[in-house]
């Protein structure tokens, strides 16, 4: 820039200080150039963990800041409420998994590193529709995404792959029902569904959205670390309560994997 053109851009910038001053607006400053936007816009504040271990029943502000984290990356651990009860578990196991820690309810500071520099869920399918959900037999997750994006991360217990027969009343007849208490891999999508508990010939399903056949996401009381059920997808109460909320009919639904015990 020459010396003349550096005298013309002082003389317009102590000109434009002079005006603002003149409106009573003190100390200001004029900005002769844009800033990189780097600089302009304020990096988000990393994650910092308590690293206190947590014992199922802890309460408190670090189990407050457990879940907040938890909620952040896509978990459900139900109410923020810094008591670490079932729902903080569950939510604990599916990151657990995901970021390959066996899964237990004690908070250790490896979870906590875990927390701070967290995995992304494996994608079972990579060209898959961008809202569609993926159940990872191998890990025992679901996850759907919505437009592109994680929106919900849950632990589940699917068919436990022991044969059953079971005797039932089902449409007034005591009959006898047997199956492979497999959850099959495969694409399906979601179907029919029912709200609030629904009575099967194999019990009580909360919830059920349905996506292959009979078999469905569902809430249930007991959502173990193994495969449990008949074939469906069990899910912790407190996650099939708001899913119908966030899964519509139709939606594509990818099963991969295989649970080994």
């Amino acid at each position: 820039m020459g010396v003349g053109r550096q005298l013309g851009v002082a003389a317009l910038t102590t000109a434009g200080a002079v005006f603002l001053s003149s409106l009573g607006v003190a100390n200001a400053q004029v900005v002769t150039a844009a800033a990189p936007a780097a600089a302009v816009k304020a990096a988000a504040p990393a994650f910092v963990s308590p690293g206190q271990t947590l014992r199922l029943g802890a309460k408190g502000s670090a189990v407050k800041t457990l879940q907040t984290r938890l909620k952040e990356l896509g978990y459900q651990p139900g109410t923020l409420d810094g008591q670490y009860g079932g729902t903080t578990l569950t939510a604990l196991w599916a990151f657990q998994k995901v970021n390959g820690i066996s899964p237990t309810s004690t908070v250790t500071r490896r979870t906590w590193n875990a927390l701070e520099a967290p995995r992304a869920p494996k994608v079972l399918v990579p060209n898959g529709k961008p809202t569609r959900v993926e159940v990872n037999l191998t890990q025992q997750v679901m996850v759907l995404y919505v437009d592109g994006q994680v929106k919900l991360i849950s632990h589940t217990s699917s068919g436990s792959g022991i044969p059953y027969c079971e005797t039932a009343t089902w449409q007034g007849k005591t009959q006898k029902f047997c199956g492979s208490a497999r959850t099959p891999t495969g694409d399906f999508k979601t179907t029919w569904r029912r709200s609030g508990w629904h009575k099967s010939y194999l019990g009580q399903l909360y919830n059920p959205i349905f996506f292959n056949g009979g078999i469905a996401f569902h809430g249930a009381l007991s959502v173990p670390l193994a495969p449990a059920s008949h074939g469906c997808v069990r899910l912790p109460m407190h996650v099939a309560a708001i899913l119908p909320g966030l899964l519509g009919t139709g939606v594509p639904v990818h099963v991969r994997g295989k649970f080994v015990r």
